[in-house]
């Protein structure tokens, strides 16, 4: 496993690099001229240009590339245009927030979407399996912005029960809304493939010779059919866990949480490229280790599987 897990992480060396040129090369390109920015709307040509070669913006692109690179691996993210704060230092502070969401959205979309997933199959063609199904292909379609827009409007504005908006100070109350709007889209995708791999499980000959044997329904739903059911559950489980983090920009704006969704918006709006490249880094890097754990993770399911 230790071999296979060397493989991975070196075969995505060249992925890692791919993304930072894509995205160096986007962001050049977009209109904008960030020195401009700083100077102000008054400023002089001669500032402009000082800015320019102060921040090395007056540099070759492919020069400002192998430079942002090689910085970057001595974890030197550069500093923002904006407030000349440390790029690695600005993430890490945003990173609380954004991760207090993204695991509460994690838990309560794992927890619910695998259990509707199972009630679905279990109850197949009932109303109840109706019911769920329906609810997941409206999670699955319905926007984030819209879902979150809708909470507000019902649950802080109209019933008074949950504030709409803002970080509380880390109060949980705060966290309620935002948590189950980023959690709505990967409840629904976990209850479909729950549900699917569930119901191609339970038809299988172990099952019927486990239920023979008189063992409970509680038994052979979860100890049996759902430990087998678990490797496509577990793949989009991972892979959504490092879509939240990319997709919290959306739920983020929505409910003025502080974390690094607005903090993308906010350097995007002020043309803060180190800003905007360093968080690419780290959405890269947490991708890369997701899908990392979520292969190394399927042996522990289904101990047919092997890593030579």
């Amino acid at each position: 496993m230790a071999r296979y897990a060397l493989r991975r992480i070196v075969e995505a060396i060249p992925v890692f690099l791919g993304v930072v040129l894509v995205v160096f090369l986007l962001y050049s390109v977009v209109p904008g001229d960030p020195a401009r920015l700083l100077a102000g709307q008054r400023g002089d040509p001669e500032t402009i240009a000082r800015i320019r070669a102060d921040w090395g913006l007056d540099r070759p692109l492919h020069e400002q590339f192998f430079s942002f690179v090689w910085s970057a691996i001595r974890f030197d993210l550069g500093r923002s245009y904006r407030n000349n704060m440390d790029v690695l230092d600005a993430i890490l502070l945003r990173v609380p927030a954004t991760l207090e969401l993204v695991v509460a959205s994690l838990l309560l979309g794992g927890v619910v979407g695998i259990s509707v997933g199972i009630i679905s199959a279990v109850r197949q063609n009932t109303f109840l399996d109706y019911l769920a199904m329906t609810g997941a292909v409206i999670g699955i379609s319905a926007p984030t912005f819209w879902i979150g827009l809708l909470l507000i409007l019902v649950f802080a504005l109209k019933l008074g029960w949950i504030p709409g908006m803002g970080y509380g100070d880390g109060r949980w109350i705060y966290l309620v809304l935002p948590a189950v709007t980023l959690a709505t889209r990967p409840m629904a995708l976990l209850a479909r493939i729950t549900r699917s791999a569930m119901l191609e499980t339970i038809r299988q000959d172990y099952i019927r010779t486990a239920r023979a044997k008189g063992l409970s329904e509680w038994a052979v739903t979860v100890k049996h059919a759902l430990r087998n059911a678990l490797i496509p559950v577990v793949t989009i489980l991972g892979t959504e866990t490092a879509a939240m983090l990319g997709g919290v920009v959306v739920t983020e704006t929505v409910f003025a949480w502080p974390g690094l969704g607005r903090l993308f918006v906010e350097a995007l709006t002020f043309r803060d490229y180190p800003i905007i490249r360093g968080q690419v880094l780290f959405l890269a890097t947490v991708f890369i280790v997701a899908n990392l754990i979520v292969d190394l993770s399927y042996a522990l399911f289904d101990p047919r599987i092997r890593y030579e």
